[in-house]
């Protein structure tokens, strides 16, 4: 059996509305205060895991990474036909939720493990923005910019 070639840079696209990290829950089991993700943000993050797997490395790179996040959030309807058009070519940009930093800690949680090692190896960001799409998804972007070792 062949070794797949290693690549310079993987990416992959994840259909849907971007969901925020969300702030972390408290429970107290037996006396222990113990905190866990939000439903949602968990599930939300075991798909970007589950794409970065498909499309990511064999193991996880060891080097350090550049992050590119490109997130595109559902044009309202309630827009009018001409913030429509200027959604959808890139001139009205979204300034409502979710945060930029809360989907960007999620997609680098999620990606811990499969893409890299850790995710202290993100020593640069790539393009990080929020635009509007009548298809929303997030596209990712992890390049090496590290030699490699070995």
């Amino acid at each position: 059996m062949s070794v797949p070639e290693e690549k310079d840079s993987y990416s992959f696209i994840l259909p849907g509305i971007p969901v925020a990290q969300g702030r972390p829950r408290f429970s107290t089991a037996r006396g222990f205060v113990v905190a866990y993700d939000p439903a949602k943000s968990k599930d939300y993050k075991k798909c970007i895991a589950y794409m970065a797997s498909l499309n990511g490395p064999s193991v996880p790179l060891s080097e350090p990474v550049r992050l590119s996040l490109r997130i595109f959030l559902p044009i309202p309807k309630s827009f009018s036909k001409k913030k429509h058009e200027e959604a959808e070519e890139g001139s009205l940009r979204p300034t409502k939720k979710p945060d930029i930093s809360n989907v960007l800690k999620g997609v680098e949680d999620a990606m811990k493990g499969i893409m890299y090692a850790d995710d202290s190896q993100i020593i640069e960001y790539g393009t990080i923005g929020k635009w509007y799409s009548a298809k929303p998804r997030i596209e990712v972007e992890v390049e090496r910019i590290g030699k490699r070792k070995g």
